[in-house]
Formats: C-alpha cells, sequence, structure tokens
C-alpha cells in the first residue's frame, strides 16, 4: 500500500461484519473527495468477493489475511492471550508500526480496550483508556466520556477524563476552550458520591488550563451547558443508550404519525422534505456512531458491535478527523500539569518510607 493517510480496520469485528464493515467502508469513500486508503483485516476469502463489489473500494483497499477474530463474549484479559494474529489484533498493531493513522473496530469493546492498552500503551500520566462519544446537542455536538471503558473509577481518573474530552473536543470539534462539568445527581457541591465530590475538589486544586465549570446534570448534556461531561463508564454508557433508544423511539413515533391515514400522509407531503429529511438525520444515533479510545500512544475508534453500514461509516468519517486533527499533542500540557501536582504526594510517600526504613 502507497504512503498517505491509511485507516486500519478491524473487518471481521460486530454483529454484522464483514458485509456491514465492507458496505460500511463504501458509503464513507462515497461521501468524500479525500483520498484514503483502507486496510482490511480479515478472511481474504470472503472479504475479497464483498471488496470487488464496490467500484469506490478498487484500487485503494488492501486486505491483511488473517482467519483469526475475537468473540464478542471474550473476556479482555482471555482476548490479550489469545487474540495474537486476529483482525482485531493486526488492524490496532497496523498504527503502532506506522502503517496506519487510525484503527476502526466493531468488535467486543472489552476485548479492544484490553489490546489497545498491551499494544499501543498509555501516553505518561494516563492509567486507562477511556471512551469519548460525540453527543447533539442544540448547537453543534457535546463529548462525554466515559461512555463504557471503565465502569468503576477513582477521583483523580475522572480528572484525567477531564483533560483528555477538553483535548478530544477542542481537536474534533474546533471550539477554542471549550468548557468541561462533572456529571452528577444535582449541582449543589454537597450532592453526588464521595467519588464525584473529590473529582471536583481535585480538578479545582490542580491548576489545569481548562474552563471547569463544576457539576452538570443529565439533562444538561443534551441542552449543552457544557461542551464536555465527564462520568464513569457504567453510568455514561446507560446515558448513552438511553438517548439512543429515545432517539428510536421518537423517530418511529413520528413515522407512525405521518403515515397513519391518508390525511396523515397529505399533511406529511405539504411539509418540507428537506426539512424532515433534517431532523431524521440529526435523531439518527448511527451518524453519531463511533467513540474514541482517549489515553492512548496512538488513535482507535469503537463502533457499536451491532450497527449497520452507515453507522460504520460515520465511524469512518470520525476516524478521519481524529486523523486530521492534533488530538494526541494538544493533552500533552494539562497531563504535565496534573502529573505534576500528583508527584509531590507521591514523593511525600517516598520520602516517608525511607524516613521509616
Amino acid at each position: 500500500m502507497t504512503a498517505g493517510l491509511v485507516l486500519s480496520l478491524d473487518a471481521m469485528g460486530g454483529d454484522h461484519a464483514p458485509k456491514s464493515v465492507v458496505d460500511g467502508a463504501a458509503l464513507f469513500l462515497n461521501a468524500r473527495r479525500r483520498k484514503v486508503r483502507l486496510m482490511f483485516h480479515g478472511d481474504e476469502n470472503v472479504l475479497g468477493p464483498l471488496i470487488a463489489g464496490h467500484e469506490v473500494l478498487r484500487g485503494v483497499s488492501e486486505i491483511r489475511h488473517t482467519d483469526t477474530e475475537v468473540d464478542m463474549s471474550a473476556k479482555p484479559s482471555e482476548a490479550v492471550r489469545r487474540s495474537r494474529g486476529s483482525s482485531m489484533w493486526n488492524a490496532v498493531h497496523a498504527v503502532k508500526d506506522g502503517e496506519a493513522q487510525v484503527a476502526v473496530s466493531a468488535g467486543n469493546t472489552g476485548a479492544l480496550m484490553a489490546i489497545s492498552k498491551v499494544i499501543l500503551r498509555m501516553k505518561p500520566g494516563v492509567h486507562r483508556p477511556v471512551i469519548a462519544a460525540s453527543w447533539p446537542a442544540p448547537t453543534g455536538f457535546s463529548t462525554v466520556l466515559d461512555v463504557g471503558a471503565n465502569v468503576d473509577c477513582a477521583p483523580a481518573q475522572l480528572v484525567e477524563f477531564a483533560v483528555l474530552g477538553e483535548a478530544f473536543h477542542r481537536a474534533m470539534h474546533g471550539v477554542a476552550r471549550p468548557t468541561v462539568g462533572l456529571l452528577n445527581v444535582g449541582q449543589e457541591e454537597l450532592k453526588g458520591s464521595q467519588v464525584i465530590r473529590d473529582a471536583d475538589a481535585l480538578v479545582r486544586a490542580a491548576g489545569l488550563d481548562m474552563d471547569y465549570r463544576g457539576f452538570v446534570e443529565g439533562d444538561d448534556i443534551s441542552a449543552g451547558a457544557t461542551n464536555v461531561g465527564v462520568t464513569d463508564g457504567f453510568t455514561g454508557n446507560v446515558a448513552l443508550k438511553t438517548a439512543e433508544g429515545t432517539a428510536r423511539l421518537v423517530g418511529g413515533w413520528m413515522r407512525e404519525a405521518m403515515t397513519s391515514s391518508l390525511l396523515a400522509k397529505a399533511g406529511a407531503a405539504l411539509l418540507s422534505l428537506g426539512a424532515l429529511k433534517q431532523l431524521r438525520a440529526r435523531m439518527d444515533p448511527r451518524n453519531v456512531n463511533g467513540g474514541v479510545f482517549l489515553g492512548l500512544n496512538g488513535v482507535v475508534v469503537k463502533s457499536h458491535g451491532g450497527t449497520d453500514a452507515a453507522g460504520f461509516a460515520t465511524s469512518l468519517r470520525i476516524a478521519l478527523e481524529m486523523a486530521d486533527s492534533h488530538f494526541l499533542s494538544e493533552i500533552e500540557t494539562n497531563l504535565a500539569r496534573l502529573a505534576a501536582l500528583e508527584a509531590p504526594a507521591d514523593g511525600g510517600a517516598d520520602q516517608a518510607q525511607k524516613e521509616s526504613a
């Protein structure tokens, strides 16, 4: 494959792979003039005919054969031990080897996180990868993280997420100084768990170059009260899937209402079809499909496992935008400040151990 921007795809990951991956790649390329090359990792005997069926994929696609894939039910530790040479492992390793700029997979989330951490390693000052998702807001998008990588989080990890999320939003959505809030059950300083309150105190004491706004509530995410909403992976994942389910429910109600009778159909026909299509697009979860793993020495995008071709195409669009951004360099300054804040405490502990010895 010649030099240029390359996206590395786990072609066998996901409930509807590899067809959803190949068809999604074709939709992605048909929607943009930008020259991008694609590296498909998977069974060549299956992928070859699928890719050949899309003219837009010819000449810009390479198949890296492997007949091994990561099971959607595999535990992360098991996946790391047994996945070497699998389509997911090879897709991520292509980023480490410098053959591709971004890896994309709709496979097992826990396995992808573990494999990415082993292969790419964490950036200094970051302890765990975190998944950031773009959330529709009245004007543009909000960023929410974590949406599934870390179920339980310590206060310091939530501060790391704030640093990563702020840099991601600036790089991805072009906001020069994103506002950041901690997701809580109320805005009052005494509300919430001890972990949330401690994280709030820590981020205020850290002296980060960040526009931190304190606590925000669940409805503030869609309202765009802050550009970035920080929470643990359990809460974020439940919120994300609840929002997606609600969008599908409302969309179904709209279709039902507009086709329930001849009069309803006639009324719908009088409305602007362009406006209806725009509304439907804004409510379609597939148009924001794709979470980005932050904190790694490389970029990995996680597509929903059950997505179709349109959703996977969105993941590739996000991957392209991340490849074009300066995200990896954006976080360096605040990570250094956070590390400096933690250093005195670590140093004090080391000194106390020396004295006790």
